[in-house]
């Protein structure tokens, strides 16, 4: 008798990309990875990381607020909503970030006690100071097969690059 051996699928090349949801540069970087993503699809797994800025009054809500749409099923769907509204963010502050909620058919209620609450405090303050410990400064940054790539300052072929690195890894791990 033969044990059958099912195909093991590769693990994913995985990009992290530190950002926060109140930095208009994040919004960019967005839709770098959402044109990435529809490139690679499964083979990138696409991890968005939290680097709240000081500078920037409600990064660390909006940080908690992604984690709980993510929760809730809308992680990214979620962020690029937020960011596409950056600005009002600046001037409506966490009742942006419910209401938002509210639109994607989240649960809204579930979100202003997520932020009230602080449950996902820990998330966010643990990516903040692992990007510290590897040499984030700004957003965004993308670290892939152990490169760092700071987009904070210019972005400009920074997607090419990624995906330089990305098919580079691919075609390594088969």
């Amino acid at each position: 008798m033969t044990d059958a051996v099912s195909p093991v699928s590769p693990s994913p090349v995985v990009l992290d990309v530190w950002c926060e949801l109140q930095c208009p540069d994040c919004r960019t970087a967005l839709a770098d990875v959402q044109v990435l993503r529809a490139r690679y699809g499964n083979a990138l797994d696409v991890q968005l990381r939290h680097f709240p800025l000081e500078k920037h009054r409600y990064a660390l809500a909006a940080g908690q607020a992604f984690e709980e749409a993510y929760a809730q099923g809308r992680g990214l769907a979620y962020a690029a909503a937020v960011l596409d509204r950056v600005e009002e963010l600046d001037r409506r502050g966490e009742r942006l970030l419910v209401e938002v909620a509210g639109e994607l058919g989240l649960d809204a209620e579930e979100m202003d006690t997520a932020l009230i609450d602080g449950r996902h405090m820990l998330m966010v303050d643990s990516d903040e100071a692992e990007g510290r410990a590897i040499g984030v400064t700004g957003t965004p940054t993308y670290v892939i097969g152990g490169e760092l790539l700071d987009g904070s300052k210019d972005q400009s072929g920074l997607r090419e690059r990624i995906a330089e690195i990305a098919d580079r890894l691919l075609a390594a791990r088969d």
